[in-house]
């Protein structure tokens, strides 16, 4: 279980443990701010990744996560409020 941060890097190894890789596509690229189904990711391979996500950064995405984060920087930004909000000290 990691909760210290979630980045670029850890969202392409998932995606590709998770979906594969198109061959048409570089994710070595700028990849931050492409649509994920330009990068070949429909909505099954993005719902394959959050449940890999959830598992192992021991998270709860929300519902909307998936429909709502359209490119990785979106997904990256929505998985770090979690971790961030997860790793938040409770108060008395």
């Amino acid at each position: 279980m990691a909760t210290e941060a979630f980045t670029l890097e850890d969202l392409k190894r998932i995606l590709r443990e998770g979906a594969g890789a198109d061959e048409n596509v570089d994710l070595d690229g700028d990849i931050l701010d492409m649509e994920f189904e330009e990068l070949g990711y429909e909505s099954l391979a993005l719902l394959e990744t959050c449940g890999r996500i959830e598992r192992e950064y021991a998270i709860t995405l929300d519902d909307n996560v998936i429909s709502d984060a359209k490119t990785p920087r979106a997904l990256l930004d929505a998985v770090t409020a979690h971790l961030a909000g997860a790793a938040a000290p409770v108060a008395a």
